[in-house]
């Protein structure tokens, strides 16, 4: 049997069956059902954490994969590290997976990130700053902070 081509779903079936969407081949359409596990997780580990997030909703097959692989998130957690290092530490000591110390740190690493870089200098009441924006921090955070007010 002879491809057969539809111009206006732009869907070519070949003599094998299969179906390619816009000239791909099949075996081009999803890396991670061709490709050992431990080379998607190398492909994935590329990604910034919003991306992988993103490809984690892609299909079951990447969220499989992501979400079972606890190196993607270590890899995303070790930036958030060096921002809550005290809380990164106590929740691996703790035991949590590093998904889970990634989403329990991650919002206060970009609060602590916000105050250090001055966003928040200028805001003379707790009513001027922005919904959502704080978090509770703890005192060496604090610290830290309030010696990065007093530099500016």
């Amino acid at each position: 049997m002879q491809n057969l081509y539809k111009r206006n779903h732009s869907i070519i079936l070949s003599q094998e069956g299969g179906s390619t969407i816009h000239g791909l081949d099949p075996l081009q359409q999803n890396f991670a059902e061709r490709l050992p596990t431990e080379m998607s997780v190398r492909i994935f580990s590329e990604l910034d954490l919003s991306s992988l997030c993103r490809a984690s909703l892609t299909c079951k097959r990447w969220n499989g994969i992501i979400e079972g692989n606890d190196y993607l998130w270590r890899n995303q957690c070790l930036t958030v590290l060096a921002i809550c290092r005290r809380d990164v530490d106590g929740d691996r000591q703790n035991g949590c997976s590093w998904k889970v110390t990634l989403l329990r740190n991650y919002r206060k690493g970009c609060v602590k990130r916000r105050w250090l870089k001055g966003r928040y200098s200028n805001i003379h009441s707790a009513d001027e700053i922005p919904p959502n924006h704080m978090c509770p921090l703890d005192m060496e955070t604090w610290g830290e902070i309030l010696e990065a007010e007093l530099e500016r």
